[in-house]
């Protein structure tokens, strides 16, 4: 078997059985999720990603240049995640979804990631081959998006009640909220069918998916766009999304800064891919693969410590005892 062939095998594999674990395993059970397990997981599902970034380097023909490069697209992607789960935190929150329904609207979210991530960035990468051009306007849209995240104040400007999904469905359909406890999306009442609250809470989780999904397509063609290094990298980024979330909910206070470092690392990507279009700084990065890697894993490790150290000197006086 050709070499490409038997690594896109065994990335179809990777994804199905973490798939069927992590959203049928892992969240399928009545009690929450802790911190400290979710972690575990987390970090399992993080080696599979390096152990897969190994194989390719042992095994792709362009075993080194390649494996560098899903690497680099692979934190890139996985940080955008990261900062998206934040997002879903807070719809929930002011959703007042509650937590036994929460593992159910999330697996959905992770499925749709996959779809939406896999459809945009294959149209993104036919579009940058045929016009490469492109490669600049995806530069500037980037760095619009890291100065929009820089200058929101972070995410308490949604509101999913104003979302136009939620809107429309809202009165389209018969809605049915009597039984709090239903973990289903659509009900039988009185003869006829109804969408639940959470059938609402899912419609603004998918439609803010949509955004995230063409968000990462200018990210990882700042990395590459080669459709094996982009494909991999993103679907792996979303994969075990479903243990990091219940991570996260129980530590998010530590990590004022990731939407920072986020930003930077848009920024830098974007600046990268217009500076790309003059051929000799997109040769000198053709030469220096490891330079998006360093600057990523440094970026986000310092917004990870300036987050740990801020959490504990300024600890927030409301949840001090």
């Amino acid at each position: 078997m050709d070499p490409v062939t038997m690594l896109w095998a065994l990335f179809a594999a990777t994804v199905l059985v973490v798939c069927a674990l992590d959203l049928f395993v892992i969240t399928h059970r009545h009690s929450a999720v802790g911190v400290a397990s979710a972690l575990r997981w987390t970090g399992l599902w993080i080696t599979v990603a390096l152990a897969f970034g190994a194989v390719v380097y042992f095994v792709h023909p362009q075993g080194p240049a390649i494996s560098l490069l899903f690497v680099t697209g692979y934190l890139t992607e996985y940080s955008l995640s990261v900062d998206n789960l934040f997002v879903f935190i807070l719809i929930f929150s002011l959703m007042d979804v509650r937590d036994f329904a929460q593992p159910k609207l999330i697996k959905l979210g992770i499925l749709l990631s996959i779809v939406l991530r896999i459809g945009f960035i294959l149209f993104g990468v036919a579009l940058v081959e045929r016009f490469h051009w492109l490669i600049s306007l995806f530069g500037v849209l980037l760095i619009w998006t890291a100065w929009k995240m820089l200058t929101c104040g972070g995410d308490e400007h949604i509101d999913p009640k104003r979302n136009l999904f939620y809107r429309i469905a809202a009165r389209v359909f018969p809605l049915y909220d009597g039984d709090p406890s239903t973990r289903r999306l659509v009900v039988r009442h009185e003869g006829r069918s109804c969408i639940t609250p959470l059938f609402l809470v899912f419609l603004v989780i998918g439609s803010t998916n949509v955004v995230f999904a063409l968000d990462s397509i200018p990210a990882i063609m700042g990395i590459s766009t080669d459709p094996f290094v982009v494909v991999t990298s993103s679907v792996f980024a979303v994969l075990g999304l479903g243990s990091l979330f219940f991570a996260i909910r129980g530590v998010m206070a530590m990590f004022k800064f990731l939407q920072h470092g986020v930003s930077v690392i848009l920024f830098f990507i974007g600046a990268k891919m217009i500076a790309d279009l003059y051929g000799p700084v997109g040769s000198w990065f053709d030469e220096h693969l490891f330079v998006p890697l360093l600057v990523i894993a440094v970026v986000l490790i310092v917004s990870i410590v300036l987050s740990v150290w801020h959490s504990r000197a300024f600890p927030d006086p409301q949840k001090t005892p």
